[in-house]
């Protein structure tokens, strides 16, 4: 996640307005691949201008994304997003509005479906990439389990958060030998167990 100060906090209203798959996706070509036209993201997303159109309006309308004219050339107009990162309030999912919830359920689903396209997309393309990044271990797929209370998920939650701005400080330059953009997921959810084992 970008530094709080470029990362936008979801209220209940800029939830509802952003909660629509083709609005994330939208966004999230804008965040990875910079300023576009809503033809460019139409031919990118494989959606039509008129829906790319439509749908950048509204991420503009909530605050997401506002015109980019220096990119512009006679007609054409330009999009750009205005923060880094988005992050819900925490108590949205259990709010009082079926909306609301509705919202935050619409959006952790869209957000899961699209860390899921990522990695798909990764393992399809994976021997694309040369042997730096293979024969150095520089790509993971891992996961552990372990016991905590909501308090120590919430300290491992900081620190790997702490931890992953401190490598997006080093701003390494874009002519950097091997250098690549890369994507960090992280998941921590509690799970349900049987600690009886099989009958």
């Amino acid at each position: 996640m970008p530094g709080e100060d470029n990362v936008r906090k979801l209220d209940a209203r800029s939830l509802r307005g952003l909660a629509h798959p083709l609005r994330m996706e939208l966004l999230g070509a804008l965040r990875r691949h910079g300023p576009a036209t809503a033809s460019m993201l139409a031919e990118r997303l494989g959606e039509s201008s008129g829906a790319t159109s439509y749908h950048l309006r509204q991420l503009a309308a909530h605050g997401f994304v506002e015109d980019a004219p220096e990119h512009g050339k006679g007609r054409e107009r330009w999009w750009k997003v205005v923060e880094q990162g988005i992050s819900m309030q925490e108590d949205l999912h259990q709010s009082t509005d079926p909306a609301v919830r509705g919202a935050a359920d619409a959006f952790l689903h869209e957000l899961v479906a699209q860390h899921t396209r990522d990695v798909t997309t990764w393992v399809a393309t994976r021997d694309e990439w040369g042997p730096a990044w293979w024969e150095n271990h520089a790509m993971d797929l891992s996961d552990w389990q372990l016991r905590l209370t909501p308090e120590l998920a919430r300290e491992l939650i900081a620190k790997v958060h702490e931890l992953i701005g401190t490598y997006d400080d080093l701003d390494v330059p874009e002519d950097a030998a091997g250098a690549e953009y890369v994507r960090f997921h992280t998941h921590v959810f509690p799970i349900a167990t049987d600690r009886k084992g099989p009958q």
